[in-house]
């Protein structure tokens, strides 16, 4: 990993207060965000996409954060690989589509060709003394979990089997593995990635914002965990305790996993994880609680809970006995983020007969239409010459954190590009 600051940029950084919001530059600056984009594909394991994307070889798609593309794609043998999508000739890019099938990668420039696991095929017109064999395209590390795909860029990268550990709990049995993607949708945001992430880690806006996301969750379960673990005020959570007891040894008696997690700042991942009741009655996470899918689970009936998996601050899962969505904030730009969700289902649901994409959508939908809104406004805000980085209330503890995780990253990364 190779990060460089400017004297303005570590100023920025020098400048920041712990429990407050951070200073303008590093919602604004170029250097930075390249910085930060190197620091997310070498420190993070990506969340990218679900198996069931590429179901058959050659399939494949494109990861793109900042100015890197990524191939994923599906062997001849069954094996999900990943590439830089850069042609080891004269650097071209090969796959210009952002999603397809191919048998072999030929760079649309050349016709440098690759086998679908890297490797060189056909060079044509080289000197004699060129070796093939010795030429692959450069390949990124992937991990595979519950049949989702995540993407590491680093030559050394964190262990992977680490990195999903506390998460085997609570998704077991869950069906995220066999299922397949029912729906997607793209919220280009026009906000830094950071703007966007501490958004979705708290629920302070929530009554102002979200009407719809409001109505089909607890009150109370959403002043104690609304952004999930390690989110909410102190005294919601004693309130809360009770009802989440009684909830926890139902579900527990069905089989179901219980229980909650939340990494400290220190942790490299900051990583998260929780199994919540939606409300009272609710089945599953719709505007009337009741199923939007065939059930999803091993457990032979809806206990109305939700899984949250925050892996790190860019990739999570909120799986539903029926349903789930996962969420991907894609850094492209310093005040750009691809926001995209993917709802999964059941592996053999048909839409229109057991899901219609509308209903299995709408909850999210409006809820993340309505972020986009508010993070950009945000953004907006922030590049005034008024800003001042405020202090964090008690409902936005999560976040707090999250800048003390980002500033103890970013402040780590430094120093080994120094040294």
């Amino acid at each position: 990993m190779a990060i460089t600051a400017s004297t303005h940029d570590l100023q920025a950084t020098r400048d920041w207060t712990p429990g407050h919001c951070l200073p303008q530059a590093l919602y604004q600056s170029d250097g930075i965000f390249r910085s930060d984009v190197q620091m997310l594909l070498d420190d993070q394991w990506l969340l990218v996409d679900h198996e069931s994307r590429i179901p058959n070889p050659g399939d494949y798609f494109l990861f793109e954060i900042g100015e890197e593309s990524i191939i994923v794609v599906r062997s001849r043998s069954g094996v999900v690989n990943a590439f830089h999508n850069v042609c080891r000739h004269r650097g071209s890019r090969i796959c210009l589509a952002p999603e397809g099938s191919k048998r072999i990668l030929t760079c649309p420039y050349h016709a440098w060709s690759y086998d679908l696991d890297g490797r060189l095929r056909a060079a044509h017109l080289m000197p004699e003394d060129f070796d093939r064999t010795k030429i692959s395209l450069e390949p990124v590390n992937i991990g595979v979990f519950e049949g989702l795909i995540f993407l590491n860029a680093a030559a050394a990268p964190p262990s992977f089997e680490e990195f999903v550990a506390p998460f085997h709990k609570l998704v077991r049995g869950q069906g995220v593995a066999t299922a397949k993607v029912g729906a997607r949708k793209l919220y280009p945001t026009q906000a830094n990635w950071k703007l966007v992430v501490e958004n979705f880690f708290e629920c302070y806006h929530c009554n102002t914002a979200h009407p719809t996301y409001c109505s089909v969750h607890d009150r109370m379960k959403m002043l104690a965990f609304g952004a999930g673990a390690g989110s909410g005020d102190d005294v919601a959570v004693q309130e809360y305790e009770e009802k989440l007891k009684i909830w926890e040894a139902r579900s527990a008696s069905l089989g179901y996993p219980t229980g909650m997690f939340a990494d400290g700042p220190e942790n490299p991942f900051f990583r998260s994880g929780n199994r919540l009741p939606i409300s009272d009655g609710a089945r599953t996470e719709s505007v009337d609680g009741n199923p939007v899918a065939p059930l999803m689970t091993a457990y032979g009936e809806f206990d109305g809970g939700q899984t949250g998996c925050v892996f790190n601050p860019v990739s999570a899962i909120l799986v539903n006995n029926d349903h789930a969505v996962i969420f991907r904030f894609t850094p492209r730009a310093p005040q750009s983020t691809d926001v995209e969700a993917i709802w999964i289902v059941r592996g053999d649901a048909r839409e229109s007969a057991d899901f219609r994409p509308e209903e299995l959508m709408r909850v999210w939908d409006t809820t993340l239409r309505e972020d986009k809104t508010i993070t950009e406004n945000n953004q907006k805000g922030v590049n005034s010459s008024a800003y001042r980085p405020g202090r964090y209330s008690t409902q936005e503890r999560r976040i707090s954190e999250f800048a003390d995780w980002y500033m103890g990253r970013r402040e780590q990364c430094l120093e080994q590009s120094a040294a």
